[in-house]
Formats: C-alpha cells, sequence, structure tokens
C-alpha cells in the first residue's frame, strides 16, 4: 500500500524527472519530440504550492502521515 507521503514525493519525482528531460544540459541526445513533450507536461504541473493544498485537503492522498 502507498502511503500519502510516497505519492507525494512520487509527484515531486516525475516533476525532477520531467524539469530534467527538458533540459539539454542535464539529459543529452534526447529527441526535440520528447523534450518539448515534457516541457508541455510541465506547464501544467502542479506547484509546490498546489501539493499543499491537496495535502490539506486530502491528507489521506499527499499528506504527511
Amino acid at each position: 500500500m502507498t502511503l500519502p507521503v510516497e505519492r507525494k514525493h512520487a509527484v515531486k519525482n516525475v516533476e525532477r524527472f520531467l524539469l530534467d528531460l527538458s533540459n539539454p544540459r542535464i539529459t543529452k541526445r534526447i529527441p526535440k519530440e520528447i523534450r518539448d513533450r515534457a516541457r508541455s507536461l510541465l506547464r501544467h504541473y502542479p506547484t509546490d504550492l498546489y501539493m499543499e493544498i491537496a495535502a490539506e485537503q486530502a491528507p489521506d492522498v499527499f499528506g504527511e502521515k
């Protein structure tokens, strides 16, 4: 069973992965289409503020338990 804190960390890890994927200095030789897709997904990705709000409104999903 996934704990709320593990779920929250997974969301943050995916954000870090997409940021790295969209940065040619960090991940070299990635096709432009993949890099563009990562940037597109980040455009609407939840910020830390939204993750905090989610944790407050749904602690059983994104809380620190």
